[in-house]
C-alpha cells in the first residue's frame, strides 16, 4: 500500500490563519440587495409583515420565505473535541466553524455553529428544542457518550427536522460503504462474516447497528471496550453496551480476533498487533480508523499479510474512512425534500450509493479533478475520494429517494435526473481545480524556485509546498535571514529545503555565460554587465535556473510590482514560439468561475492581439477542465453605440471567425450581457450571451480594474494572474499576495512544467 505525504503546519501558522483578515472562518452576508430605502423596507419593516403573516397561517412556508430550508445548526458542548477530550463549549467553536465551512464548501448548505455551555443532557435538549424552528436540520458534533445517545434519541422524538450526530452516523455510513465493497471484492456472504469491533463509543455502536441493518448477524459481531470483550453476563454494563453484548467465551482482543473476517478499530493506536493479524481469516478486512494514528499501520499489516484489504482514517493512505464523503450530501438530500428526520433507510441508501460510486469507472472529467490518476475499483480503492465531484450529484439523490419512499419527506422531487443536474450546478468545477493540479504534481515532483525566499509569505509557501508533497522547493535567499524568518513563523531551523544564492560560483558563471550569449548582441551588454545582473538580481538568477535546466519552474513577485518582475524575466526568457504573452486571471465568485484577460502585459492590444489572446485563453481554460465560452467585452453590445473602440473589438471577433477556431465566442458585448442569462431573450442569436466564462477585455487597464474591484469589493477568490505564453514555467505573484496565493501559483507553475514542452538551455 503506497503511502502519500501528509501535510504539516506550525501552530503559529494555524493561529495566524484563524486570525487573518476577519477573525474566525465564517461570516453572514445578505442574499438580497440592501442598497436603497425600498430594499430595506422590503427586507424589514413594513415589507417583512407579509411573509410573517403567511408563515403564521402555514408554518411550512418558512421553507419558502426564509433560509430555514438550507440552514443547518452545528452544535456541540465541547465534551469530546476531535480526540482532545472535554475542553468545554467555547474551545469547540473553531471546530464547529470548520464544520460549517465544510457544509458550504461541499454541499452549498448554510450553517451556523452553536456552542452550548452545559454538560446536562436535559439542558442541551431543551436549548435545541427551543431554537430548532430556525433550522432545517441539526448536526450534533463532538458530544461525549452516553450523552450523545440520549440527546439525539430525545430530539428525534420531539423535533420534526433531521437530527444527526455525525460522529456516530457519518462514520457508520462511510464504514458500511467500505464494508460492502470489501465483501464484494473478497466474495464473502454478509450473513456469514465475523466482525470484531475494538472500541465501544458512539461511532462504534452506530457502525454495528448499520452493519446489522445491512445484513450482518448480530451474533457475529464482537465488541470490545477498554476492559475487554463486551459479553453477556458482564457486570456494570450500561444500556447501550448491553445491547452489543455477545455470547462468546473470548475475553480479550487476542482471543476474539481468531478467525475474524473483519476488524474495525475505533479506539487507539497500537491495539492491534501483527500476531493478531496473522490469526484472522483469509483475505482479512482491516479498518484501523483511530486518529491520528491507527490501531495498526498498513505497513505493519503488510509485513505479515499480503491478502488484506486495509482502510484507515488518514488521508496519507488509500481508502480513507472520512465523514466528509457523507454528511454534507446526506443533509443536502434531506433538506431538499424537507425531511422530518434522517432515518435508517436514508443512511443505508447513502452507504449503498457511496459503495456503488466506487465501483463505477471514473470518467475523464473526474480523473482531471483528482489529478490525472484514474483509480480502479479494487483493494486499494473501495471508497471514493473526498474530492470526487460526483458525490454531490449521487448521494443526495439516493438519500432524497429513500426519504420519499419511507414517508418522512414533506416535498416530492418529480424528476430525479433534473435534480441531479441541479445538484451539479450548486458547486462550481473550480472547487476541484487546485486539488486536481496538486494531485498531479505530487506524482511528478518538479523542482520549483521560490525567488523571494526571505519574504515571510513566500517562505511559508515553500515550506507548505514541500510538506504537502507537491514537489521540491528551492529558495533564493541568504541562509542567515531564512533561519531568522523560520524562528518568527514557528519552524525549526532544520527544515531541509535547498537554499541558493549568487555566492555559488559554478552556477553564477553558468548563468552569466548564458545571459551574455543571449544579450550581448541584442542589447550590447558586456560580460561584466551580465555578471552584475546575476549577482544582484534574484529574479534574474531564478529565471536563469529554470532556463538552464537547474529547476523546472519558478514563482516570484509579492515583494515588487508585477511589471518590474516581468521586465526582468523577459530579459532572460523569450515568449513561446508562435504564441502571444499575456496575463490570465481565474476568478471564483458565488459558485461561478470566470477567466479575465489580459490583466498584466498589453496596455491596449490590437484587434489581432485580442484574437490571439482569445485562442491562447481557450487552450489554458481547457487545461483547467472548462469548455471555453469567450466574450469580447466593450462598453457597447453588438455595435450599439458604434464608436472607434467598438469597431476595434468587432474586428477582433471577425478575425477569429476567419480562423475557424473550435470554441464558441462572440462580441462585442457589455459584461452584464455576457454573464447574465436574463439577456438571452434579447439576443437569442448568440450562444455566448449569459453563458460566458472567458472575458477578453479591450485593454489591460479595464482588465486589471475589473478583477481587482471584484476581488476587493465583491469577495471573489482569485488564482493568478497566470502568465500565459512565456517560454518557461514561471509565474509572478502580485504585491501583497498571501501564502495561499503564492502556493497556488507555484503549483500552477509545476503543473505547466509537466504538461507543456519547454526548451531548456543546458
Amino acid at each position: 500500500m503506497k503511502k502519500n505525504k501528509i501535510e504539516h503546519y506550525s501552530d503559529k501558522e494555524a493561529l495566524e490563519f484563524h486570525n487573518s483578515n476577519k477573525s474566525g472562518k465564517i461570516e453572514i452576508i445578505s442574499s438580497k440587495p440592501m442598497t436603497t430605502k425600498r430594499d430595506l423596507a422590503l427586507a424589514y419593516s413594513p415589507g417583512v409583515a407579509a411573509p410573517v403573516k403567511a408563515i403564521f397561517q402555514n408554518p411550512d412556508l418558512a421553507y419558502d420565505y426564509t433560509t430555514k430550508g438550507n440552514l443547518v445548526a452545528v452544535i456541540s458542548n465541547g465534551s469530546a473535541i476531535l480526540g482532545l477530550g472535554n475542553l468545554g463549549a467555547i474551545a469547540s467553536k473553531p471546530v464547529m466553524e470548520g464544520k460549517a465551512v465544510l457544509f458550504k464548501r461541499f454541499a452549498d448548505i448554510d450553517s451556523i455553529d452553536l456552542e452550548i455551555d452545559s454538560n446536562n443532557p436535559d439542558e442541551i435538549i431543551n436549548s435545541i428544542k427551543n431554537f430548532s424552528k430556525s433550522f432545517g436540520g441539526i448536526n450534533l458534533e463532538d458530544i461525549a457518550a452516553p450523552d450523545c445517545f440520549i440527546i439525539e434519541k430525545k430530539l428525534k422524538k420531539i423535533l420534526d427536522i433531521p437530527v444527526f450526530h455525525d460522529d456516530q452516523h457519518g462514520t457508520a455510513i462511510i464504514t458500511c460503504a467500505a464494508l460492502i465493497n470489501a465483501l464484494d471484492i473478497t466474495k464473502r456472504d454478509i450473513k456469514k462474516i465475523k466482525i470484531v469491533i475494538n472500541g465501544a463509543g458512539a461511532s462504534a455502536m452506530a457502525c454495528a447497528d448499520l452493519f446489522i441493518i445491512k445484513g450482518v448477524l448480530r451474533k457475529n459481531i464482537v465488541m470490545l471496550d477498554r476492559k475487554g470483550v463486551i459479553y453477556k453476563g458482564r457486570k456494570n454494563l450500561n444500556e447501550w453496551k448491553s445491547k452489543h453484548a455477545s455470547e462468546t467465551k473470548a475475553r480479550t482482543l487476542d482471543e476474539a480476533i481468531k478467525g475474524a473476517d473483519v476488524f474495525l478499530g475505533l479506539s487507539k493506536a497500537g491495539t492491534l498487533k501483527k500476531d493478531m493479524v496473522k490469526k484472522m481469516a483469509k483475505n482479512p478486512i482491516i479498518f484501523a480508523c483511530a486518529n491520528p494514528d491507527p490501531e495498526i499501520t498498513p505497513e505493519e499489516i503488510e509485513e505479515v499479510r499480503t491478502d488484506a484489504i486495509i482502510a484507515t482514517g488518514r488521508s496519507d493512505y488509500p481508502n480513507q474512512v472520512n465523514n466528509l464523503i457523507g454528511f454534507p450530501y446526506i443533509f443536502r438530500g434531506a433538506l431538499d425534500v424537507r425531511a422530518k428526520t434522517i432515518n435508517e433507510e436514508m443512511k443505508l441508501a447513502a452507504s449503498n450509493a457511496i459503495a456503488a460510486l466506487a465501483r463505477e469507472r471514473v470518467p475523464d472529467e473526474v480523473v482531471a479533478a483528482m489529478g490525472g490518476e484514474r483509480p480502479k475499483y479494487g483493494k486499494d480503492y473501495i471508497i471514493p475520494s473526498t474530492f470526487d465531484p460526483r458525490l454531490i450529484s449521487v448521494i443526495p439523490v439516493a438519500v432524497a429517494k429513500a426519504a420519499i419512499k419511507s414517508g418522512v419527506s414533506r416535498k416530492k422531487i418529480e424528476n430525479f435526473e433534473t435534480y441531479s443536474e441541479q445538484l451539479k450546478q450548486r458547486l462550481d468545477p473550480s472547487v476541484t481545480i487546485m486539488q486536481g493540479i496538486n494531485s498531479q504534481i505530487k506524482k511528478t515532483q518538479k523542482k520549483v524556485v521560490f525567488v523571494d525566499g526571505e519574504d515571510e509569505n513566500t517562505l511559508k509557501a515553500a515550506i507548505a509546498f514541500k510538506n504537502s508533497g507537491l514537489g521540491i522547493p528551492i529558495i533564493v535567499a541568504k541562509e542567515k535571514v531564512v533561519k531568522q524568518r523560520l524562528k518568527e513563523i514557528g519552524y525549526s531551523e532544520n527544515f531541509n529545503i535547498e537554499i541558493v544564492n549568487s555566492t555559488i560560483k559554478e552556477k553564477r558563471e553558468k548563468y552569466t555565460n548564458y545571459l551574455f550569449k543571449k544579450l550581448h548582441r541584442e542589447q550590447g551588454l558586456l560580460e561584466r554587465d551580465c555578471d552584475r545582473m546575476i549577482r544582484n538580481d534574484r529574479v534574474i538568477w531564478g529565471a536563469c535556473m529554470v532556463t538552464c535546466g537547474d529547476a523546472d519552474a519558478m514563482v516570484t513577485g509579492n515583494t515588487r510590482r508585477y511589471s518590474q518582475s516581468l521586465q526582468k524575466i523577459k530579459r532572460v526568457v523569450d515568449p513561446r514560439p508562435g504564441e502571444i504573452m499575456f496575463g490570465l486571471n481565474m476568478l471564483v465568485s458565488k459558485g461561478r468561475t470566470v477567466f479575465i484577460a489580459d490583466t498584466t502585459v498589453h496596455e491596449y492590444p490590437s484587434s489581432s492581439q485580442l484574437s490571439e489572446i482569445a485562442i491562447s485563453s481557450a487552450r489554458v481554460v481547457r487545461l483547467f477542465g472548462f469548455d471555453p465560452k469567450i466574450a469580447f467585452l466593450s462598453h457597447s453590445t453588438f455595435g450599439q453605440p458604434i464608436t472607434s473602440r467598438t469597431k476595434h473589438i468587432r474586428d477582433a471577433v471577425n478575425i477569429l471567425k476567419e480562423k475557424n477556431v473550435d470554441f464558441k465566442f462572440d462580441g462585442d458585448m457589455q459584461p452584464d450581457v455576457a454573464l447574465n442569462d436574463e439577456y438571452k431573450e434579447l439576443y437569442p442569436f448568440s450562444e455566448i450571451v449569459g453563458n460566458a466564462n472567458v472575458l477578453i477585455m479591450p485593454g489591460q487597464h479595464s482588465a486589471a480594474i475589473t478583477y481587482k474591484t471584484l476581488m476587493t469589493l465583491g469577495g471573489a477568490k482569485v488564482i493568478g494572474p497566470l502568465l500565459v505564453g512565456l517560454g518557461q514555467a514561471i509565474e509572478i505573484a502580485p504585491l501583497r499576495s498571501t501564502t495561499s496565493d503564492i502556493l497556488n501559483l507555484a503549483s500552477v507553475a509545476a503543473y505547466s512544467a509537466g504538461v507543456i514542452k519547454y526548451n531548456k538551455n543546458n
